[in-house]
């Protein structure tokens, strides 16, 4: 049975929604990455002609356009259309990518990683988290059991998973977000230009 997706709704929704895509409002993930070859490098690799089913293993990483994938386990099979699907697994398994014109990455991981290339989609399942990277620094970042994300419009849904998922670090299993301010350094204060006095004064005695 597949998992219910439950968008976050409401202004906090939105305030996601724009913590993760806002600051340049026309930056997408990378639109050439959807015409860019699957390379694949691993320890040893498994593959099914008649199911047109790759499955690598060990020290797994995929490269398409500046999507990166690493995982220890991949999956990759490909439909009549020439579409291409990958299921990656890890321990985390990590999805990278680039949002088009912006110095500015996407960070997913989880234990499972279900990639659909037709609608460029990502599911990131256990202990999943989602974040946007900004030269390396975390800019905003959201935790949950289950995070879908739509490459082509950044949008996402997510849903904890309650006790059964609890980690230390997270002990309810509830969705969680941390949305970092804009601008972290204080305004320097403006500078109060110097005026002759209108009138000099005769010093007191």
């Amino acid at each position: 049975m597949p998992l219910r997706r439950r968008a976050l709704s409401g202004s906090f929704a939105l305030a996601l929604l724009i913590a993760l895509g806002a600051t340049a409002p026309a930056a997408r993930a990378e639109r050439a990455d959807r015409n860019k070859p699957i390379n694949v490098e691993a320890d040893a690799m498994q593959y099914d002609d008649l199911k047109q089913i790759n499955v690598f293993t060990g020290n797994v990483t995929l490269t398409k356009g500046t999507i990166v994938i690493r995982a220890d386990r991949l999956v990759i099979r490909q439909d009549p259309e020439g579409y291409q699907y990958g299921t990656a697994y890890g321990n985390p398994a990590t999805f990278r990518q680039k949002r088009e014109g912006v110095d500015q990455f996407v960070h997913g991981v989880g234990q499972q990683l279900d990639y659909d290339g037709k609608t460029e989609t990502v599911r990131f399942q256990q202990r999943a988290s989602l974040k946007r990277l900004e030269r390396e620094r975390v800019t905003d970042e959201i935790h949950g059991n289950t995070i879908v994300y739509d490459a082509r419009t950044e949008f996402f849904t997510v849903e904890g998973g309650g006790a059964r998922t609890a980690t230390p670090e997270n002990p309810g299993g509830r969705v969680r977000v941390v949305i970092q301010p804009k601008n972290t350094e204080p305004a320097e204060p403006a500078a109060v230009p110097l005026r002759p006095a209108e009138q000099l004064q005769s010093p007191r005695r």
